[in-house]
């Protein structure tokens, strides 16, 4: 076969790519710009394309098929030619979902924590030596590629995406996978842009369940209101879950209800949720209880989630994917937990669609209260980009409702303020982007003096 992926620089569509070609799959592609890692993992392999830029003359009636990323519109001169060709056309959930027809399909969703369960739950799978497919959203210890499709595996482990598919396929990308599993780990307004009310957001986790065929199960997260709602309308098997219990000392974080306490290393209470998922997942997949806790002690976490990035005996700099109000709470209150000594300061990039619109924004009220100190960045070139209109400083302070915050929009003021840190305690750094194009692993160093 031969296939074509337009926008293939995006993180899981370069490692659909990866995963297509070790299938033995011809691939070619194409996009506008492409940003690190994926060039160089595209072009280890031989698939980085020979130009950037979008050119109709790659797309010829021998190509088997289309995938098509979301970074592309609708107006993609390589998307209208395959059209006007009548060339198979998939977005990338539904290339999945055609991949994966035959396996047994489990698929793990939630406004947050969904990337830590799928990704706990291929790291014991992985641990045991099982045979399995996936697809995750973040890099992951031990895993060379984000995506894996095989022949032989009976078995795919999804990260379910609430986004939307494609420029031309509307639907939330976790609507597309029918799992015979699923988890929900919670539910909390996001992507405002897409879905303009909480009522619409709840909604495409409904229909997600009830895609859920009568005989599947669906494991979720008892303590979420919403949820609550949900199940009571649901046909499939219902099986509802706690925090897993466990204890801290000394920083450190033991799971306990067992012959012997075993440790852990990530924390706070949405992880001992995340765990609980986990062992649901694989005790579904046919793991005893056993080989779960002896797998899960070396799990390190996904990439940019509670992830270590230097430390000096006084001071501790971590960096997490947190950006969404519930994802900043609860990351907030996991490290006040576990450090509950420590100073806590906490450094929040304002990044995305939902995140910049003065609409969503008071969602962040007492979101960093768990932090001694706080400080929130937003840069006004991303907001003419979004066609936003400015955002005044005042506004968004008060929109968290916290007096110990400051509100910056100037990187170098930003950078005045981190090279203030020169108290010891835990210096947090919370973004789904790159604080405008900061090193944190450098600044990192630089605060713990490494």
């Amino acid at each position: 076969m031969k296939i074509h992926l337009i926008a293939i620089g995006g993180a899981v569509m370069h490692n659909l790519a990866l995963a297509l070609h070790n299938k033995g799959i011809r691939i070619t592609g194409s996009d506008d710009e492409i940003y690190e890692p994926s060039r160089s993992r595209l072009e280890e392999y031989g698939l980085l394309p020979e130009k950037k830029g979008w050119d109709p003359a790659r797309i010829t009636p021998e190509l088997d098929g289309v995938i098509l990323g979301m970074h592309a519109k609708k107006n993609n001169p390589e998307l209208l030619r395959a059209q006007e060709l009548g060339i198979k056309i998939w977005s990338f959930p539904e290339y999945i979902f055609e991949q994966s027809k035959e396996k047994k399909r489990v698929v793990i969703a939630g406004s947050h924590g969904k990337t830590t369960v799928t990704s706990m739950v291929m790291h014991v799978l992985w641990y045991n030596h099982c045979s399995f497919d996936y697809m995750v959203g973040s890099q992951l210890e031990g895993f060379d590629t984000m995506v894996k499709l095989t022949e032989d595996a009976p078995v795919v482990i999804l990260e379910g995406d609430e986004y939307l598919s494609s420029p031309v396929d509307p639907r939330p990308k976790f609507h597309l996978y029918h799992p015979h599993v699923a988890v929900i780990t919670g539910i909390a307004w996001d992507h405002m842009n897409v879905f303009p009310s909480i009522e619409d957001y709840v909604r495409q986790f409904e229909i997600f369940a009830r895609s859920i065929p009568e005989n599947g199960k669906l494991f979720w997260y008892e303590n979420d209101q919403h949820l609550k709602a949900i199940t009571g309308n649901i046909k499939c098997r219902l099986f509802s879950y706690q925090a897993h219990e466990y204890s801290i000392e000394q920083g450190k974080t033991f799971l306990s209800g067992q012959e012997q306490k075993i440790p852990v290393s990530v924390f706070g209470n949405h992880n001992m949720q995340n765990i609980s998922a986990a062992l649901m997942v694989c005790r579904e997949l046919g793991l005893d209880d056993e080989l779960f806790y002896e797998a899960i002690p070396s799990f390190r976490g996904a990439s940019k989630r509670q992830q270590l990035m230097a430390a000096s005996e006084t001071k501790k700099v971590f960096f997490d994917f947190a950006h969404a109000p519930s994802k900043v709470k609860a990351t907030l209150e996991s490290f006040r937990e576990t450090f509950p000594n420590e100073q806590i300061t906490a450094i929040l990039e304002l990044h995305t669609f939902s995140s910049l619109n003065k609409d969503f924004l008071p969602q962040y009220e007492g979101t960093m209260n768990a932090a001694d100190r706080g400080f929130v960045f937003f840069n006004p070139e991303v907001l003419k980009h979004k066609k936003f209109p400015p955002l005044e400083l005042e506004f968004v302070k008060a929109c968290f409702h916290d007096e110990k915050l400051e509100v910056i929009n100037d990187q170098k003021e930003l950078l005045n303020s981190i090279n203030g840190f020169t108290e010891g305690g835990i210096y947090l750094f919370m973004s789904s982007g790159n604080f405008s194009g900061l090193d944190i692993k450098l600044i990192a160093e630089s605060i713990t003096g490494t």
